[in-house]
């Protein structure tokens, strides 16, 4: 049965006329009150006047944001995972019941088409702000209901939900990290707990100002000591799982998306890959390392055909010199036996050399069957874990984004080569991805491009930008075949490298 305050939600949904003077309403769970999150039920509508200067408007020709058919693996009790989940990470032990994953096919986000990731960043940006104020962005008008969360308290776990106009779809989009405001605090301390390699530890400094105390010296860390940080009720992770088992008692018939940016789109992905929900994460930091101390059970992993021996080399046989006399000579042959045989022994046979075995195939990092797409740019550092060490931007601001490995496939848009860009860590605002990556004109981002390349006929006429020499020096555009790069696993990535983990305070 759900709680009062659902139902109440629900008839508010299905009044629209009413929506203006609905009173808002907190959502709660059915075991505790989730004091942390507010919904607002009323609905928001994106209706906009010529006085509205500052908004982000949509670009002209924009279409819908595409679906697909999706392969998920979900847990087939919630209740059996979460209690799995908790009992690994407080008493390091697995439950009795594991958890079963089921295959299934549900409509997700068409992350091949360029619109469709611009629109779902839009959304991603929309987390950000409130309808009305002048950073926030237009969507499709399929998408213009929305309402937010977390927005009347200040825990830091905000965003806003997206309903399509037959609410077929659900898109919940989270905040990430805001550096001044009163989300900043609590931002910053889910940021150095989940992303750094030790309690946000990189230099001298950073002793009286860690988010746990797990450093052991010597680049060791104490693994307990880190799973017992995690626990903490301030870790968004735990708030948005309330927030999500919420929303799928609301829409029980709904496809849920999640979408998010910097720390929101790595929070999208760890509680996509626990619920099976297709996400889409933009410039976020890698999670893989976050969803292994969060101890979150995962699906089973992809069965990868193992690597191709080497083909096998013909034996070496040694060449017979050409006889260049003129004379054959027939010498007898001597029968020589091997030392000190007796008359009827058997001679031991020589073992003749043989090729050697081929090596083993190198080990790879399991991938598991998680529908999260990573969309970032090389010109971040931070989705790529180089915003590191004592003199980096990141460091001097108090952050510690160390990890780079991420969860299911990743979108890597070649910004350096295509735009010119740097590296350089303004470059992660939501707003440069959207305006100057995801819906910048005339660039082929697909990986069949060939941009800075010889041509056909060896002439070193083509641009950056997807455009051409003309006859006259001129830049001709150039017929885009593809739009979007290629969607892959990141392999043989690894965190934290110099570190070692282990049991390192048990005895102090």
């Amino acid at each position: 049965m759900l709680p009062s305050s659902l139902l109440l939600f629900l008839n508010a949904l299905l009044s629209l006329s009413q929506l203006a003077n609905a009173e808002q309403i907190r959502l709660t769970s059915e075991n505790e009150a989730a004091s942390h999150l507010r919904l607002s039920d009323q609905v928001h509508e994106s209706i906009w006047t010529p006085e509205d200067h500052g908004r982000i408007r949509l670009p002209p020709h924009v279409g819908n944001i595409n679906s697909r058919p999706t392969l998920l693996y979900r847990p087939r009790s919630l209740e059996v995972l979460h209690r799995n989940r908790l009992r690994s990470l407080r008493y390091a032990e697995s439950d009795a019941e594991p958890v079963i994953w089921d295959p299934v096919e549900v409509e997700g986000p068409d992350v091949d088409d360029l619109h469709t990731l611009a629109q779902l960043a839009r959304m991603a940006g929309n987390a950000y702000a409130l309808p009305g104020h002048s950073n926030w962005y237009d969507v499709d008008p399929a998408w213009n209901r929305s309402f937010p969360f977390g927005w009347e308290e200040s825990d830091g776990f905000r965003g806003h939900v997206f309903l399509s106009s037959d609410n077929s779809t659900i898109v919940l989009s989270i905040k990430g990290t805001t550096l001044q405001g009163p989300t900043s605090k609590l931002d910053k301390f889910n940021d150095n707990l989940l992303f750094s390699c030790c309690c946000a530890r990189v230099d001298i400094s950073w002793v009286f100002r860690t988010v746990c105390g797990c450093y052991s010296g010597n680049f060791k860390c104490d693994s307990q000591c880190l799973t017992n940080a995690l626990i903490e009720d301030s870790l968004f992770y735990s708030i948005g799982v309330k927030l999500i088992d919420d929303l799928r008692k609301i829409y029980p018939a709904s496809n849920l998306w999640l979408v998010g940016h910097s720390l929101g789109g790595s929070l999208a992905s760890l509680l996509g890959a626990t619920y099976g929900l297709p996400a889409v994460a933009f410039e976020a930091p890698g999670e893989r390392l976050a969803a292994t101390r969060l101890h979150l059970p995962l699906p089973p992993p992809m069965s990868s055909p193992s690597l191709p021996s080497p083909p096998a080399l013909p034996s070496p046989s040694i060449p017979k010199a050409k006889s260049t006399s003129k004379f054959k000579w027939h010498l007898p042959r001597p029968k020589l036996r091997f030392p000190f045989p007796g008359k009827h022994t058997s001679q031991p046979s020589i073992p003749i050399p043989t090729q050697p075995p081929p090596p083993p195939a190198q080990p790879r990092v399991p991938t598991h069957h998680i529908a999260t797409t990573h969309v970032y740019h090389n010109a971040d550092p931070i989705p790529q874990g180089t915003c590191t060490g004592i003199g980096s931007p990141c460091a001097q601001a108090g952050y510690a984004l160390e990890t780079r490995c991420h969860l299911g496939k990743s979108i890597v848009f070649d910004s350096v080569h295509k735009l010119g860009w740097g590296v350089d860590v303004r470059k992660h605002v939501i707003r440069q991805v959207i305006t100057k990556v995801l819906e910048a004109d005339g660039v082929c981002w697909g990986d069949d491009d060939s941009d800075d390349k010889e041509d056909d006929d060896g002439n070193d006429d083509v641009l950056s930008k997807g455009r051409k020499k003309g006859k006259h020096g001129e830049k001709e555009p150039v017929e885009c075949t593809k739009y979007v790069p290629k969607r892959d696993y990141e392999r043989d990535c690894v965190d934290c490298f110099k570190w070692e983990f282990g049991d390192f305070k048990k005895d102090k």
